[in-house]
């Protein structure tokens, strides 16, 4: 096909009339798609479900210490469940703390104590005339949505296949003592799928924080989320926390991670790595929080999984579901956008999602007539700091849910959208001109 911006307006008016035939044959469909979020299928799900049958009523509920899981104790997690944890992100288990079923509620709550009670004796944010943190994006809503709940004033940082753009970051960080932090998603990054480079993570290391209280937000949600097995498409992450103690920078990241995507999604167990003296200052208000979190539910995963290598074993079948559903998307989106120029799309190695580019206004456009016919996508805008994409153009895709049959159904119908609202732009800056 010609390209759209190539067309004549006597072509593009031509066009516009076919695929509004076609768009109104779609809604006649009647499909009833959901993919915004990256929520794991009923059949991943399903290969964890064996992790119900490793404890039962005569099971030994002891940790290798003989604590009882049972009882109260233990507030920073199991030896074997941080031990566990730590092999996952390449860490040692004395810098872990395991806590409740995902990593979304450490993250808020060491957003919480900083706001109430500062970071590690310092000053707390609240008594701050101004809180700053930056925000990669596109990038993971949820993070955004925190910073935003407690009044912290967001700062984007623009994303490039090697990961934020540390001239930014490393201007902000080194002269602006209100910036307290930044949020990361460092390996297969939501939603674009990117992998920080190995120059990446060591200037993050080897950042000269003006405020004494910065600290990384390193959310390594998706550490062993590969789509393939062949270790040449599998991306690689440097460890962070030995490169921050290597720079001399021990106490300045706190990294996430959870097995909420590898076993079952509202109940895995999380954690959060960092110095002894973050640790400490974690745990200092965890004894006041809690008695202490599902240690029963440490253990099960422990007895399962055994160690890293069995949870990548694990992973496998996890990418057999996936790599699929990626595969549909990508294959529709190159057959029917392909050379038009009418959008660009990322085509990760692993995590949960592909972002797509459309032309500079038209990303939430496209959402609406998506859902119209059927297809909910996330919202346009929400990859950004108070859901502003100033280019409206960004959409995420999140494949999980859907079967493949169902991804490329309404992949067909996405891309329609987009060649649709594409014309109509193209139509509508036509008529500007000749006004």
């Amino acid at each position: 096909m010609k390209k759209f911006r190539e067309m004549s307006r006597q072509e593009l008016e031509a066009l516009h009339g076919d695929l509004v035939k076609q768009y109104e044959d779609a809604k006649g469909k009647g499909l009833k798609l959901d993919m915004s979020r990256g929520k794991p299928s009923p059949a991943q799900l399903e290969i964890s479900q064996d992790l119900m049958n490793v404890l039962c009523h005569d099971s030994n509920m002891k940790t290798e210490d003989g604590v009882d899981t049972r009882n109260y104790g233990i507030v920073d997690g199991i030896p074997e469940a941080k031990r566990l944890m730590a092999e996952l992100i390449g860490v040692s288990a004395a810098n872990v703390i395991v806590c409740g079923n995902a990593s979304l509620p450490i993250m808020f709550d060491n957003i919480s104590r900083s706001m109430t009670h500062g970071v590690c004796g310092s000053t707390p944010w609240c008594k701050l005339d101004k809180v700053k943190f930056l925000c990669p994006a596109p990038g993971y809503d949820r993070h955004f949505a925190i910073t935003e709940y407690f009044g912290i004033e967001m700062i984007t940082i623009p994303m490039s296949p090697e990961g934020p753009d540390m001239d930014l970051v490393e201007k902000y960080v080194s002269t602006d003592p209100a910036v307290k932090g930044i949020w990361c998603v460092p390996k297969y990054s939501n939603p674009q799928g990117y992998t920080y480079s190995d120059e990446t993570v060591r200037r993050f290391a080897a950042l000269q924080p003006a405020a004494e209280d910065f600290r990384i937000y390193w959310d390594n949600a998706y550490a062993v989320h590969h789509l393939y097995d062949e270790t040449d498409r599998q991306d690689h992450l440097l460890e962070i926390l030995s490169e921050c103690n290597n720079a001399g920078h021990p106490d300045m990241v706190f990294e996430f991670c959870s097995t909420s995507k590898i076993s079952m999604a509202g109940s895995g167990i999380a954690a959060v790595a960092s110095s002894a003296k973050n640790l400490e200052w974690i745990r200092k208000s965890m004894t006041i929080q809690t008695i202490g979190y599902d240690k029963i539910n440490q253990l099960r995963h422990v007895r399962y999984f055994k160690n890293a290598a069995g949870v990548a074993e694990h992973m496998k079948k996890h990418a057999q579901l996936l790599r699929p559903k990626f595969e549909a998307v990508e294959e529709v989106l190159e057959r029917e956008l392909g050379g038009l120029e009418i959008g660009s799309w990322t085509k990760p190695n692993g995590g949960y999602f592909i972002s797509f580019d459309a032309c500079e206004g038209c990303a939430k456009a496209i959402v609406a007539k998506c859902k119209e016919a059927g297809v909910i996508l996330t919202g346009a805008g929400a990859t950004f700091p108070y859901k502003k994409d100033p280019q409206d153009s960004n959409i995420r895709i999140a494949p999980s849910f859907p079967s493949p049959e169902e991804m490329a159904q309404a992949t067909d119908l996405f891309v329609l959208c987009v060649k649709l609202v594409t014309v109509e732009k193209l139509l509508e800056e036509a008529a500007e001109k000749t006004a």
